[in-house]
């Protein structure tokens, strides 16, 4: 990864302002990203996660334990410059929604999918002004072009470092709406990563739990809860 280096050199890692933001200092030299730009960041808190993170390494660097560091790298050097490519990508999501893709049979699944999954789409039809539709099977269908465009102007409002975050919220649960949700307060964090889990769950009930599957399951929860973290230190007040 390049801009690393193999052990720590500095004694101190901390937050300095800037006129665009807020830097991350190693004994006062500024810390760049792999694409060598300046590691700016848009709020203090943000900056402090960061600057943390460098803080605690210990004799080797270790960038796996650096998590804000990563998000923030990727924000300036991929996400800022290809901003409407990413939101857009992200915005298709609406179209093909984990939520709207329901059960056919059991009955069982198809009631709990409507008690977990319903509650959402409401939310989302009153709070983000867009309803989506529910309907059986795996088979596409379109969704409401009006509701689409209102959830695609969402996603390119946020900014390159939310919309960093962001991706990871709805790529992880597969769900635009639930990717809103977790960054509106809707439910607990834990709460929506369960929700957007609800069919494997489902099936664990029915077959057992499969150790590696489980496993892989927390490495991603643990990055959605990141993610959640990450999105709202971006507009954390100082």
């Amino acid at each position: 990864m390049s801009g690393w280096v193999a052990r720590r050199f500095w004694k101190e890692a901390g937050v300095a302002q800037d006129a665009a933001g807020f830097a991350v200092e190693l004994d006062g030299r500024r810390v760049r990203t792999p694409a060598k730009a300046p590691l700016i960041l848009p709020t203090r808190a943000l900056a402090q996660a960061v600057a943390d993170e460098w803080d605690a390494q210990d004799g080797q660097v270790q960038p796996a334990t650096m998590p804000f560091t990563r998000t923030a790298n990727s924000a300036i050097d991929k996400v800022t410059p290809q901003f409407a490519e990413v939101a857009g990508m992200l915005a298709a999501y609406g179209d093909s929604d984990l939520l709207c893709y329901r059960a056919e049979a059991p009955q069982d699944l198809i009631v709990r999918q409507a008690t977990a999954w319903d509650p959402a789409l409401d939310w989302a039809a009153a709070d983000l002004g867009a309803r989506l539709s529910p309907r059986q099977g795996i088979v596409h269908a379109a969704q409401d072009p009006g509701a689409l465009r209102r959830l695609s102007d969402l996603v390119h409002a946020l900014t390159p470092f939310q919309l960093a975050a962001f991706h990871d919220l709805v790529a992880l649960t597969g769900s635009l709406v639930l990717g809103f949700a977790a960054t509106r307060g809707w439910r607990d964090p834990d709460d929506i990563w369960a929700i957007s889990r609800l069919d494997e769950l489902w099936q664990e009930e029915l077959w057992g739990r499969d150790d590696e599957a489980h496993e892989m399951s927390e490495v991603k929860r643990a990055a959605f809860l990141h993610a959640h973290a990450f999105f709202h230190a971006c507009t954390a007040r100082d």
